[in-house]
């Protein structure tokens, strides 16, 4: 059997090699929480000798209330993200919720996140490979597991790979 691994900023990830986490709070608080939090959890990370990419989000535009906090914004969000990167050498990963954020993003996170409910969405899939950057995408619970060969192939019919 053929594993494939892909290199997200220093970090290569794989089936074969040791594990790696997606860690952070959900949404950015503020830049002080977020880098605590970042040091804190790039400092266990080598302590236990595994991987870790940096989770945090500048918009959660799926709450179920239109009361619900969302976030500080994108330009303020990928600035904070962008310097963690800098800061603690993890690679960072943030959620894009429409096709026009993917480019801007991409410049600021080494992986885009597609939420589960935006996992279907063919522009969103399209625009989010174009820019090279690696790709994850959450599982919507109205897939099948074997609907989400559709969704890499989405992605992949912009040559990206990762």
């Amino acid at each position: 059997m053929n594993f494939k691994t892909i290199l997200i900023n220093n970090l290569t990830i794989g089936n074969v090699l040791p594990l790696t986490f997606i860690c952070g709070p959900c949404q950015i608080e503020s830049r002080a929480h977020a880098l605590e939090m970042a040091q804190a959890l790039a400092e266990m990370a080598r302590e236990a000798a595994v991987g870790l990419i940096y989770k945090s989000s500048f918009d959660k535009a799926n709450r179920t209330s239109v009361h619900a906090a969302r976030g500080i914004g994108m330009a303020e969000g990928l600035a904070i993200l962008a310097e963690i990167r800098e800061t603690t050498g993890l690679p960072t990963l943030t959620d894009v919720h429409t096709a026009d954020q993917c480019a801007a993003v991409a410049e600021a996170v080494d992986v885009l996140q597609i939420p589960a409910f935006l996992s279907r969405q063919t522009a969103l899939l399209l625009a989010a490979g174009e820019t090279g950057a690696a790709i994850n995408v959450k599982k919507g619970q109205f897939l099948a597991p074997w609907d989400m060969a559709n969704v890499a192939a989405k992605i992949a019919s912009t040559g990206n790979t990762r």
